[in-house]
């Protein structure tokens, strides 16, 4: 029996939806696959995105936030690989600006790389930890916290699903191949500067 109320649950979908909104990794990563290989690679990708970004909540409900208080250094540490992997995608990203589209069938946008992607991205972490402590009971059962993962990644697929679809629309797709150097400049540099901000703010 849930004891958690429809209102709490509708406070966890908005504030969830606003964060998703916000600039990211995953925002920038899954738009510009979207404009390079079109809706159903980008599709998986996001898909991806929104499982990687759900178990960030799920390892939050079992207890995450217990950890980092225990064992702040745990906090440290992954903030630190998940900028370093951030400044790598971006860096990549910079590097192969140039290069011609990337072939559908490489995988190298694939279900498997958004899960990494936002597994590797620490922000996700911090917001499932802090948005269940402020919005919930202190003590969850085991029904409420198997609802609270289903909505979370309801929101986090309807999400990715509805920027894929829309940033793989042939107009966007036909402007992103007139400026594909510049697209994939401007994204990667900003994926690196995000990977760099959370290292130098540690």
């Amino acid at each position: 029996m849930l004891q958690i109320t429809t209102a709490e649950m509708a406070v966890f979908v908005a504030t969830l939806s606003v964060a998703i909104l916000s600039p990211g990794p995953g925002v920038i990563a899954v738009s510009q696959g979207a404009f390079a290989l079109g809706r159903r690679h980008a599709l998986a990708y996001g898909w991806g995105l929104a499982l990687g970004a759900s178990i960030w909540c799920l390892f939050a409900l079992l207890g995450l936030t217990a950890l980092f208080r225990v064992a702040p250094w745990t906090l440290t540490a992954m903030t630190m690989a998940g900028g370093a992997y951030l400044v790598w995608i971006g860096a990549q990203m910079w590097r192969h600006a140039a290069d011609p589209l990337p072939d559908p069938a490489g995988g190298g946008m694939g279900f498997a790389a958004g899960v990494m992607l936002n597994l590797a991205n620490p922000k996700p972490a911090l917001f499932y930890s802090a948005v269940l402590l402020s919005i919930f009971p202190a003590v969850l059962n085991l029904a409420d916290k198997g609802a609270i993962y289903v909505v979370a990644l309801s929101v986090e697929l309807f999400f990715y699903t509805a920027l894929a679809s829309l940033m793989a629309l042939p107009l966007l797709r036909r402007r992103y191949l007139a400026s594909k150097f510049w697209i994939d400049r401007a994204a990667g540099l900003a994926i690196l500067a995000l990977g760099l901000s959370l290292i130098l703010r540690l």
